[in-house]
């Protein structure tokens, strides 16, 4: 095995730049657990970015994959897929009757999720009708559509011209996101909990609004659940929280596992906007990945692991509550699920992080003042207790 000098030498004279890769090379994981090319052992509390929900090489994804890769890899989309329909299948069976399109990404399914909205307005309310209103914090990819949607504009510079048709209303602020809407509106677009920019859920007044709001303006409701869906916030879906149904909505980071998939999702008389060769994608939805996503999709189901997200969850929120009676910096925790954020007073935390992942544990910091925690749903109450306690040694060290 390589050593990890040798590896990052390789990365920096091979590999496009583009991350702030941490000095760490993992080799292995199973369950919550991750070693690293030294053979040391940590606990992972971030998941892969919110993607592995079932924990590393779960039995039943792995013998999904290591079948279907001995059956049939590829085909194309020319052809059926009996994977891709039950897959879909599956989906309009969680969601109550939507429709699928399955791609690579988030960002992928974001994109998508656009242009069907803009389809869907050109034929319903007219050929002007092409401005889409997002909401500041918000973060919904790199291609240069989901960029120019994204609420954050550090992560747009240098990419000059961005595309045109988007415009942003604050977070959480009804009357600013009324007041932004014109007759070039066709819908709003946003996440029911802001990942990136810290763990920031909507309120549910708002939500609730925004929904009559698209219902009065005949506009849709277009949700990102690239990373709070899929059981991440105690439900299979965000939107099941807050007791409204959205017009599209997307998915991506857990659906399969690790292997690349995003999914747009919609309403069938909106998915009807999409006809014959309007969209497509070479790789979306493989035999392959397919099979990840159900074997992924069915042990979430079979094991209730969206009910035990928002159970370890609660749990996980009580004993960072009172690890804040014992350190003062820590101003707020707050999240919904096993998605949690931790906001300090003080800009210590990217230092905590590093002194955590120097003790074992995994997650990351988000700028200078948030802790982000995304956990396998598997985790159990032992292991929150573990990750509890290197949390407070490093509190107590900063």
């Amino acid at each position: 095995m390589a050593t990890l000098q040798e590896i990052q030498e390789l990365d920096q004279a091979n590999v496009m730049q583009t991350y702030g890769r941490l000095p760490i090379c993992f080799v292995r994981g199973e369950g919550t657990r991750l070693w690293d090319t030294e053979g040391r052992e940590y606990l992972d509390f971030l998941a892969g970015i919110a993607v592995c929900n079932l924990g590393h090489c779960h039995p039943r994804v792995t013998a999904a994959i290591r079948e279907q890769a001995g059956t049939l890899v590829h085909t194309s989309n020319l052809y059926y897929n009996q994977t891709q329909a039950r897959l879909g299948a599956l989906l309009g069976e969680l969601s109550g009757g939507y429709r699928s399109f399955f791609g690579n990404s988030g960002a992928e399914a974001n994109e998508g999720a656009i242009k069907l909205g803009r389809k869907w307005a050109k034929q319903h309310r007219g050929p002007e009708c092409d401005e889409l209103i997002t909401v500041l914090g918000s973060f919904h990819g790199r291609t240069l559509a989901t960029l120019t949607a994204t609420g954050q504009e550090k992560v747009k510079h240098g990419f000059a011209p961005l595309p045109v048709g988007f415009r942003h209303a604050p977070f959480n602020d009804l009357a600013a996101l009324e007041a932004a809407i014109t007759d070039k509106t066709f819908g709003v677009m946003f996440e029911l909990v802001q990942g990136e920019s810290g763990v920031h859920p909507a309120d549910p007044e708002y939500v609730q609004g925004v929904r009559a709001l698209c219902d009065r303006h005949q506009l849709l409701l277009i949700l990102d659940e690239v990373q709070c869906g899929l059981g991440r916030t105690g439900a299979w879906f965000a939107w099941q929280r807050y007791g409204v149904q959205p017009d599209i909505f997307t998915l991506a980071k857990p659906i399969a596992s690790g292997l690349p998939m995003g999914v747009v999702l919609a309403r069938p008389e909106v998915a009807a906007a999409f006809q014959l060769g309007d969209h497509g994608s070479t790789f979306g939805g493989t035999h392959l990945v397919c099979a990840a996503a159900l074997a992924t999709l069915e042990t979430m189901r079979d094991e209730r692991l969206p009910e035990r997200a928002e159970e370890m969850g609660r749990y996980f929120r009580d004993r960072l509550l009172a690890l804040r009676e014992k350190h003062p910096q820590i101003a707020e925790v707050r999240g919904l699920g096993l998605m949690i954020g931790v906001e300090l007073s003080v800009p210590e935390a990217k230092s905590i992080m590093h002194r955590c992942l120097e003790n074992g544990l995994v997650f990351n910091a988000v700028g200078d003042k948030i802790l982000r925690f995304l956990p396998p749903l598997i985790v159990t109450r032992a292991e929150v207790d573990q990750a509890v306690a290197i949390l407070d040694a490093a509190l107590g060290d900063a």
